[in-house]
């Protein structure tokens, strides 16, 4: 049985006054022992964030696919493993959209991290126009089959399904929209590494609170959450945790 994962991501959130929030939500994650957790904080921000989170692992937002070299204001992952980050998101929809990443950029992100030893987060999803035109299955396929790097297995892999439109806005697929993009993405999984799919977290991101967490996370397939702003605070991030821990039981 696939545990189920409370991914939290920052964004560009995130000053050294906000640790508290962070040692909130590492007690409110030992104290729900069922369920995994971790936050994805700012570069800015990890290895202070490691200092206080205790065992909640503390993750990256990004990473570059190089080791190192002529790449202003990037980051690399020996650079993230020596601030104590154990995991990085790559190819979220903000990262593809505003940076105008890519499918094969994001593949390159992953296998980089693989190979210094990280934990990676692997985003994929459409946009609302996509949706409407009735191409958001083609869409989530394509960016599986262009992102996901050589080797893929659970023990280092979680992909996250977070359809654009949903993120930050408030709005939500209905229930049944989320099974149908779940399955397609674990069955495409299952057609390229096989029987390790079985084992590969797949994660929902797009507005995900306390009040619709639990019915998300029951859904066929959801093995957990990748949050936005509802991570910012325990009191909104913590309401999370626990829905998981409740439909684990």
């Amino acid at each position: 049985m696939r545990r189920k994962l409370v991914a939290g991501n920052w964004k560009m959130h995130g000053l050294r006054a906000q640790l508290g929030e962070v040692e909130a939500i590492a007690a409110a994650a030992a104290a729900n022992p069922g369920v995994d957790a971790t936050l994805c904080v700012p570069f800015t921000l990890i290895s202070a964030a490691v200092g206080v989170a205790g065992a909640l692992p503390i993750g990256a937002q990004d990473v570059h696919e190089a080791d190192q070299g002529a790449h202003t204001g990037c980051i690399s992952a020996p650079m993230l493993v020596e601030a104590g980050a154990t995991l990085t998101i790559v190819g979220h929809s903000e990262r593809r959209a505003d940076q105008h990443e890519t499918s094969h950029d994001a593949w390159a992100k992953a296998a980089a991290a693989r190979r210094h030893g990280l934990q990676v987060i692997l985003c994929c999803g459409e946009t609302e126009a996509e949706r409407d035109a009735g191409r958001a299955e083609r869409i989530v396929q394509s960016q599986i089959e262009k992102s996901l790097p050589d080797g893929a297995s659970p023990e280092w892999l979680t992909l996250a399904y977070e359809p654009r439109w949903a993120i930050g806005t408030g709005r939500t697929p209905t229930l049944d929209e989320i099974a149908s993009i779940h399955a397609i993405a674990r069955a495409k999984l299952r057609m390229m590494v096989g029987d390790a799919a079985l084992g590969i977290r797949i994660l929902y991101g797009g507005s995900v609170i306390g009040t619709n967490a639990a019915a998300i996370l029951a859904v066929d397939n959801v093995d957990g959450a990748l949050v936005g702003g509802a991570s910012l605070t325990a009191e909104k991030f913590v309401p999370i945790i626990e829905a998981a821990t409740s439909v684990s039981r």
